[in-house]
């Protein structure tokens, strides 16, 4: 265990905090409530997931928590920082130091290598010898054979396990998951689910994911169930992995 994840687990204060989360879409002829008056608190370290049916207002909820979007109404506070009233570069700014992202569809770039994949967000925030910690990373997710190789010459669990690497490389204090085992099947879904939870434990972060995945719900310390965009937390959540 690093020095930065000793603090991360001796600070007290709550990693998220959601104050009277209200999100609305205007349409043509009407206004459609997706979030409504959601308050919540997450702490450091904690692993939560989000869980509801499809069109519930989940991804939403995830995606004004990492700031890709602004609330209609109420705050939003992520390590300290209001994003809810940022501007978007700020959040952008915020998001690429302390944020990473492990995405259902990948996201990786088509034309660059597996170490490129990893290396891009280090060279773009300027960490010195960023070839390095692609290099480590990826051996660490088991691909340590594969690293010039493009995303279309890898499998669908070996393109997850790059944007795992990915999305841990710059050592965010809070990792944001969508669907990250929605595209794989069983097994290697239950191959990347295993990574995604050791990575997230040795390094401390704070882990917030949306799912249908029920085994992988379960292995969160807290399961938040979204209906029709209103959340609730069940008296019986998942028991956090040991």
């Amino acid at each position: 265990m690093n020095q930065m994840t000793d603090l991360r687990k001796t600070d007290n204060r709550p990693m998220l905090r959601v104050s009277d989360l209200t999100h609305r879409v205007s349409l043509e002829t009407d206004t459609l409530t997706i979030l409504q008056g959601v308050s919540l608190e997450i702490n450091r370290g904690e692993s939560v997931a989000i869980v509801g049916r499809s069109g519930s207002g989940k991804t939403t909820l995830l995606g004004l928590l990492a700031g890709l979007d602004t609330p209609s109404e109420g705050t939003v506070e992520l390590d300290g920082s209001v994003i809810s009233t940022l501007s978007e570069d700020e959040r952008a700014k915020l998001r690429a130091r302390r944020v990473g992202f492990v995405f259902q569809s990948f996201q990786l770039l088509p034309a660059l290598s597996a170490l490129e994949n990893v290396m891009l967000p280090l060279e773009l925030a300027g960490m010195e010898s960023p070839q390095q910690r692609a290099r480590e990373l990826l051996e660490r997710v088991g691909l340590g054979e594969r690293l010039n190789h493009t995303p279309r010459q890898l499998s669908g669990g070996e393109q997850q396990r790059v944007a795992i690497a990915r999305a841990f490389a710059s050592d965010p204090v809070v990792m944001f998951a969508d669907e990250p085992t929605g595209n794989l099947d069983n097994r290697t879904g239950q191959a990347v689910s295993d990574l995604l939870m050791e990575l997230n434990r040795e390094q401390g972060t704070t882990l917030v994911m949306v799912t249908h995945d029920e085994h992988l719900a379960a292995r969160c310390g807290r399961q938040l169930h979204i209906e029709a965009g209103l959340l609730t937390e069940p008296e019986t959540a998942g028991e956090p992995e040991i």
